[in-house]
């Protein structure tokens, strides 16, 4: 077994792979970049080497950075996370040329998976079945649209080298198909640095589940399925394991075709086959289709973990130590059931984009699995993927542990960053998926109701109240004998404002007065009825059913704001990518402004309203922050 290892990557997976390697006694070094310095990876590790600047890079996509810390701090072997380079296989061969172990698989594994189009020529040849579409090298525009016009609409257009729905495009008709390639090439181009696509028939109810795989070079065996269909933006927001309405003869063809394609290229370590699935009318042996391998530890190992008893990262470095497979197939087997759901910070109203900021209050419940980087005063950065944590639970069932998964949401609170908890609170009780009924478009089919921006209560907006009212003029106490002391104060909730009026009938005792509704507030120890805080920058957040965060708004500032239909402003921090008009240009109502492109992943900013570009302020190539003036729309 190793003595030291080199973890190259950042964040939750660094932190999850530090805590196993300390557990089998293999010292370990962390890397970072300017942005991480304080990072908790890198407080974790026992040693901790800096590679360059925030942008990844010029730091943790450095291999020959990375390979030399690994030499210079006598590390043996380098494990790569998932991301970054976890799939380069040219940084494996940097890797194993230095005299180094790289634990995962082999270059030419990597290789054989790594191009969608390429590994789906294999798996026909394997044996393995897979989704109608083209898969050639031929990438003329005309071409491609003529082969979806071949394969029937809808259809996907997925990036060859792409992952976490990067590159991916839904295309209902031919009339879209044009912009939609154009957009899916750019951004396989910037995510991957690769633009070629391939096209495919899209399942119109589709399941996408996946099977845990592992190898040893010679042998292979799977950890059963996971089930993650619910996916925003083609990227996967809970997981579970085992799949909902599996049957026995499904899961024996999924696990042997997925062990096939892991034989067939010689595969060692950890790795994920993932299937996509035909819901309609029950799970069926012949109804499932290969879609990709990825040849990495995925994020969501926690619940096939959860579900086996099995370390999966002690398993990778036993391997790569040159260890054969821990267990055979049939010593492995399924214990209860197991969800995981992945916190983001990001703005879910706005469509899910990604989201910055500093973490002012962070609490997780103590009867949860949570793979974290970050801790209260962590910054969520601009440069990376918005991850705060990975919450996981496992029950005796599927209803105990789904109960214990909305449970474990309900006692997260986050304050400082606004983030998708409420949207997976949600999630983990909406009527389809509590009875097992899934598919990728569920989200999509439920988007208003679970996406909506959250609407307090009158007892929410009068705790906030009292709770800013203590920040803004010191405690309550203290009033006359002929009235009760009276305060006002003003709240800020995005575009709408809250105007409450408070009486202080004791030390103890408050009423509010919100917009014509009587509020009577008793003090329990230290809240008022529910957890709230103030934090950042005049800002009180109320955690309850769900998160509201309110601004402490000074009422003679009020009315200053200008028109949002005359401006479009950056929604997030970002790398300007395109800019499709200029100044004097008539626009319509939707018009592709910008393409901005955030966390890897493309933004295209449409004018708000029909006008002329009165100016435009950026050029591409340009970082913007969030916020920040792009284009401004004068009347027609």
């Amino acid at each position: 077994m190793f003595t030291k290892i080199l973890i190259a990557n950042r964040g939750e997976i660094a932190c999850r792979i530090i805590r196993t390697a300390r557990a089998m006694g293999v010292r370990t070094v962390a890397v970072y970049s300017d942005a991480d310095a304080g990072a908790l990876h890198v407080q974790q590790a026992d040693q901790a080497v800096r590679l360059g600047p925030a942008p990844a890079a010029d730091s943790y996509l450095r291999g020959d950075l990375i390979v030399q810390a690994a030499l210079d701090t006598g590390a043996q072997a380098i494990h790569p996370g998932y991301g970054f380079l976890s799939e380069n296989p040219d940084f494996v061969e940097q890797v194993t040329q230095a005299g180094l172990v790289f634990i995962g698989p082999s270059a030419q594994a990597i290789r054989a998976m790594g191009l969608k189009d390429a590994a789906k020529a294999l798996m026909v040849k394997a044996g393995v079945p897979v989704v109608p579409g083209y898969h050639g090298a031929d990438q003329d525009g005309a071409f491609l649209a003529r082969e979806a016009a071949k394969i029937g609409y809808p259809v996907l257009i997925k990036a060859v080298a792409g992952g976490g729905g990067k590159g991916m495009r839904l295309v209902d008709g031919p009339a879209q198909f044009a912009e939609h390639l154009a957009s899916a090439q750019a951004e396989a181009r910037n995510a991957f640095g690769n633009p070629a696509v391939l096209i495919e028939k899209y399942i119109t109810t589709p399941r996408h589940i996946e099977v845990q795989v592992f190898g040893d070079g010679t042998d292979a065996v799977h950890l059963f399925e996971r089930d993650c269909s619910l996916q925003r933006r083609h990227q996967k927001v809970i997981e579970e394991a085992p799949a909902p309405g599996m049957t026995v003869a499904l899961r024996d063809a999924m696990g042997q075709a997925a062990v096939t394609a892991a034989k067939a290229i010689g595969y060692a370590g950890a790795g994920t086959v993932e299937f996509i699935v035909d819901g309609a009318g029950g799970l069926r042996p012949d109804g499932f289709w290969f879609m990709e391998m990825n040849t990495r530890l995925q994020v969501e190992h926690p619940v096939t973990e959860a579900i086996t008893g099995v370390d999966l990262v002690a398993w990778q470095l036993r391997v790569a130590a040159g260890e054969p497979l821990p267990m055979r197939q049939d010593q492995l087997g399924i214990n209860g059931h197991a969800f995981e759901a992945r916190l983001y910070a990001e703005d879910v109203p706005a469509g899910f984009l990604p989201a910055t900021g500093r973490l002012d209050h962070l609490v997780f419940p103590s009867d949860a699995r949570i793979d974290s980087g970050v801790v209260a005063g962590s910054e969520i950065a601009p440069w990376y993927d918005p991850m705060i944590a990975k919450v996981t639970v496992q029950g005796p069932d599927r209803a105990t542990a789904l109960r214990k998964l909305q449970a474990a949401l309900d006692a997260t609170e986050v304050a400082g960053s606004v983030t998708n908890l409420d949207f997976l609170r949600l999630l983990a009780r909406d009527a389809d998926f509590v009875a097992g009924v899934v598919d990728t478009g569920l989200i999509a089919r439920g988007q208003g109701r679970l996406c909506a921006a959250p609407v307090p209560d009158a007892q929410m907006i009068a705790i906030a109240a009292v709770v800013a009212a203590y920040i803004a003029a010191g405690p309550l106490v203290g009033f006359t004998l002929w009235q009760p002391l009276v305060r006002r104060i003003v709240l800020g909730q995005g575009d709408v404002v809250h105007e409450v009026s408070l009486q202080v009938l004791g030390p103890d005792q408050i009423t509010a007065d919100v917009a014509g509704a009587q509020v009577s507030l008793r003090r329990h120890g230290a809240d008022w009825g529910a957890r709230a805080l103030r934090h950042g920058v005049r800002q009180v957040s109320v955690f309850g059913a769900q998160t509201v965060t309110f601004s402490i708004v000074d009422p003679l500032a009020r009315g200053s704001d200008i028109a949002g239909g005359d401006v479009v402003l950056a929604p997030m921090p970002g790398l300007v990518r395109e800019v499709a008009v200029q100044e004097g240009d008539h626009v319509v109502q939707g018009a592709r402004l910008i393409v901005l492109e955030a966390m890897k992943m493309e933004h295209v900013l449409r004018a708000p309203r029909d006008g002329v570009v009165a100016s435009m302020c950026a050029e591409p190539g340009d970082q913007v922050a969030a916020g920040d003036l792009m284009v401004a729309l004068a009347p027609i």
